[in-house]
């Protein structure tokens, strides 16, 4: 049975007011209220904000207690498109409960000792196919025979065509980075923190294109075959090998990750990693295991698993440790977990890639999966 949202949105509103508001559902409405309080026009289905933000100060002043009331089953609503709608277009993303009801207790400030932690920027490296390395970034333009750098994109001319010998360039990205590339073929690829691609300067008309993700993680947006003569388009990594012929798909092979992580956003895939061959099919995702190179599907919410393409990061039911390892890549820090539980605690939630680290670790901790934290330097120690 499908729910409308405006209207499920609504039946919450009208629960929270006349008090018979489950805990889950409060948490439902809160995280909506939390992404959208700075929405200019607030949606008129929902009554008056202000007395919606009323009844939450209230609701959480009292501490109203919940463990009485009989739990009632609803679609989570951070599955909802429009809930992932909402956050993609408006980018209006989780802020702290210290932002929004800072007049409702003092916290403790966790201590910061002069910290060089920043928020991850377009930045990258060049390799020319004679060992120059190019700096590009935001502010840094640069332009060759055959591609231009504004300082946030790396375009190469679609009309080039290889004639003879293949010439290879990598775009390496940093911890802290992220980077647009377009090949000479059409195809985008949009290249996440830690990342290196190894690609043609151009492709030679009706043969296979090949690009190879060296490390790290790449969104492709590949340029359709009839576009190109018939030619396929594969992308090598160190234990598998993905075959398309234009489709949109994301690849994660970290360096420091046990298993290649392919997620499929629409179109048809083929995946081969030794003897094994698997066809994947839109909103799977398919798991290669380094060692024994096996492969296992299963289905997954593509919005979540892409979702650092769009300027955000979607956690549904991730442990801290896992989080903490996809934050450290952007944002370029080191971490300490105190104790062993805390690295298994879990969140679910949507985080701005630019928000401040300290934004960030506040919402951790007054969702309860910290007590609190450090900053020294580079490094974060979560307690």
């Amino acid at each position: 049975m499908n729910v409308n949202p405006q209207q499920y949105i609504s039946e919450l509103v009208a629960k929270l007011l006349d008090g018979s508001i489950t805990k889950n559902e409060f948490d439902k409405l809160l995280r909506f209220f939390l992404n959208n309080q700075e929405i200019e026009n607030w949606p008129d289905y929902l009554g008056s904000k202000e007395e919606v933000k009323e009844r939450i100060r209230e609701k959480i002043r009292l501490g109203l207690n919940f463990e009485n009331q009989k739990p009632v089953k609803v679609i989570p609503f951070y599955r909802k498109s429009f809930f992932k709608y909402a956050v993609a277009a408006s980018f209006v993303l989780l802020v702290t409960f210290t932002t929004l009801f800072k007049e409702q207790k003092q916290h403790v400030v966790p201590e910061i000792i002069s910290h060089k932690i920043e928020i991850g920027t377009d930045k990258a490296t060049l390799t020319l196919e004679d060992g120059t390395n190019v700096i590009l970034g935001n502010g840094k333009t640069y332009a060759d025979k055959n591609l231009n750098s504004t300082g946030r994109e790396l375009l190469y001319k679609e009309s080039g065509v290889a004639l003879g010998k293949v010439t290879y360039n990598y775009l390496t990205v940093p911890r802290g980075g992220q980077y647009y590339l377009k090949l000479s073929d059409g195809t985008q690829v949009w290249l996440n923190s830690e990342s290196q691609l190894k690609f043609p300067t151009s492709f030679i008309e009706g043969k296979t294109r090949v690009v190879e993700l060296v490390y790290g993680e790449a969104y492709f947006d590949v340029s359709p075959s009839t576009q190109n003569n018939g030619s396929h388009f594969k992308v090598f990594t160190k234990k598998q090998v993905v075959e398309v012929l234009g489709t949109q798909f994301n690849i994660k092979a970290y360096k420091d990750e046990a298993a290649i992580y392919t997620t499929l956003v629409e179109g048809k895939v083929m995946v081969t990693s030794r003897e094994n061959v698997e066809k994947m099919l839109p909103g799977q995702q398919l798991i290669c295991d380094v060692k024994s190179q096996a492969l296992t599907f299963h289905q997954t919410d593509v919005s979540n698993e892409v979702s650092w393409k769009r300027g955000v990061f979607s956690f549904e039911r991730k442990s801290l440790k896992e989080i903490m390892t996809v934050l450290s890549r952007w944002y370029d820090f080191k971490v300490i977990f105190t104790k062993p539980e805390i690295e298994k605690k879990e969140f679910v939630g949507v985080l701005g890639r630019n928000q401040k680290i300290e934004e960030i670790l506040n919402t951790l901790k007054e969702f309860g999966n910290i007590k609190d934290y450090e900053i020294k330097d580079k490094t974060i120690i979560l307690k």
